[in-house]
């Protein structure tokens, strides 16, 4: 009640808002979730299809004569190719959350989908012939995808929020964010169809039965197809992109273009709407209205609901992009994929992928699902709660007896306990951390504001992605991965995303 108190003070109602809130749900509020969510769809496959391929990265261009297990990707190397996009993410929702509210939601939406395409492509052609010139070139594009990637979060959450009705609004907008864990689940099954058809069409032995030839040259193409397979979803959706019109709540209360805003609502509602310029007027003349980001009448009314969002969500994302984007370390550790050296570097990209296909079918889908079906019933606050306080019982129930789950009879066990942090974070504050920015903040401020929290977040996941990668790393140096320092262990780092699930938990009552 108290975020549609908010958007309706601010709308002061006008009657093409009006119209909006009350319509009834029909055929164009799902052609906007659609065409918003291939954007998230397409964002969730650039950004977690890396971690199918590092593994196959590292046996093509590290792997040395005279070593006796596959190489690995160096400890920067590693790093960066797995996080140089959340960077870049980070940067684009700031630079495009800032943009769409000075220049409209349509137009900017428009160019962060020209630069995922184009990158995403550019990803998978990344030329040179040694290892650090394929590695430099891949970090460069994917720096860029991810500039774009990061304009896609604000602006979709923000056009879905203005094109929702009252009853309905939760349930769209966590439904535009639902089609990232589609996203992730078509990384999988095209990785899984790449490497079982080249596993088919090219047989090579394992590398314990020979390192030589464990790895075919055409093995190259497999990781190029599975980035490069991420533009095509977005490429198709453009044009449908490009014919949606700019948002009635930017065309009227921040363009202050009434006559515009009810034409093109009322094509979209199909019904006829009156312009009320003179409303328009008056509030673009009310100094209530007039604060901006820096001022101290923000700090006063949105001050605390700023730092709540920022905070769930950078919190929220050290824990999910930890989990997801090495969950497949956590599954070697406990053995659910094969070591290493019994498969080639085809089977090893098979098993990888087969591996979070099936978290992302089993738990990571059905949580964003169940957040869309019952966001508003009962409400994005207690669903957050919820999500934050068994994400912590669940992680701290893997990791404090971790010795138990590594033992080979109970591996599915932690399989099962480890896919429910994942079905809760969805099910939970992945989903509403997206939702409650592109609702609480006045207009003229919600793509930046949603940006900002946006980027806090991915903050959270540049930190979960280097941190876990050095923080999972063994106690004992002679179990470590070539080049990187001792670590706390696999057990020890669940531990620590506990705490910081806990953490998230308290932060959850500043919204």
């Amino acid at each position: 009640a108290q975020y549609l108190g908010i958007m309706a003070v601010e709308d002061n109602n006008l009657q093409v808002l009006n119209a909006l809130d009350l319509a009834k749900t029909q055929l164009y509020h799902f052609t906007a979730i659609i065409i918003a969510g291939m954007g998230f769809f397409t964002d969730a496959y650039d950004l977690f299809s890396i971690s199918l391929v590092t593994k196959l990265l590292g046996r093509l261009y590290y792997t040395k004569p005279d070593l006796l297990k596959p190489g690995t990707l160096p400890p920067v190397v590693a790093a960066s190719v797995t996080g140089v996009a959340l960077v870049g993410t980070l940067a684009g929702q700031l630079f495009f959350g800032w943009l769409g509210d000075k220049m409209g939601r349509k137009k900017v939406y428009g160019m962060t989908l020209v630069l995922m395409v184009v990158c995403s492509v550019a990803s998978g052609l990344s030329f040179g012939n040694t290892p650090k010139s394929v590695m430099t070139t891949l970090c460069f594009f994917r720096f860029w995808l991810g500039f774009g990637i990061g304009g896609d979060y604000p602006l979709s959450a923000t056009i879905m929020s203005e094109y929702a009705n009252k009853k309905t609004r939760g349930a769209f907008i966590a439904a535009v964010f639902a089609m990232q864990g589609f996203g992730i689940l078509f990384s999988g099954i095209v990785a899984l169809a790449t490497a079982g058809g080249f596993d088919h069409a090219y047989k090579a032995p394992t590398f314990a039965e020979n390192a030589a030839l464990s790895t075919v040259p055409q093995a190259d193409y497999i990781w190029r197809i599975i980035l490069m397979f991420g533009s095509l979803p977005a490429a198709l959706t453009y044009y449908w992109r490009m014919k949606m019109p700019e948002t009635a709540r930017y065309t009227a209360l921040v363009a202050k273009d009434a006559k515009r805003a009810a034409q093109d609502m009322g094509r979209v509602l199909q019904v006829e709407i009156e312009s009320d310029e003179a409303k328009v007027e008056q509030i673009s003349r009310d100094e209530t209205n007039q604060f901006g980001l820096f001022s101290w009448e923000f700090v006063r009314r949105h001050g605390l609901h700023l730092f709540g969002t920022c905070s769930t969500w950078f919190l929220l994302d050290i824990a999910f992009y930890s989990q997801n984007l090495f969950q497949k370390d956590v599954f070697s550790a406990v053995g659910w994929i094969p070591k290493a050296p019994t498969m080639n570097a085809v089977q090893e990209v098979y098993k990888i992928a087969r591996a979070q296909t099936l978290i992302a079918l089993c738990s990571t889908v059905p949580g964003y699902w169940f957040t869309v079906a019952f966001i508003d019933i009962i409400g994005r606050f207690a669903i957050q709660l919820m999500g934050f306080f068994f994400m912590t019982v669940f992680m701290f129930a893997i990791a404090i007896p971790y010795h138990h789950w590594t033992l080979e009879a109970n591996r599915i066990g932690f399989i099962v306990m480890y896919s429910f942090t994942f079905f809760f974070a969805n099910f939970g504050p992945n989903a509403t951390t997206f939702v409650v920015p592109a609702e609480i903040f006045p207009a003229r401020l919600r793509s930046t504001c949603h940006g900002i929290s946006a980027a806090a977040g991915k903050a959270g996941a540049i930190v979960g992605a280097y941190g876990f990668l050095y923080a999972a790393q063994s106690k004992d140096p002679t179990k470590t991965d070539a080049g990187y320092p001792t670590g706390i262990g696999i057990k020890n780092s669940l531990i620590v995303l506990g705490c910081i699930n806990a953490l998230g938990m308290l932060c959850t009552f500043c919204v």
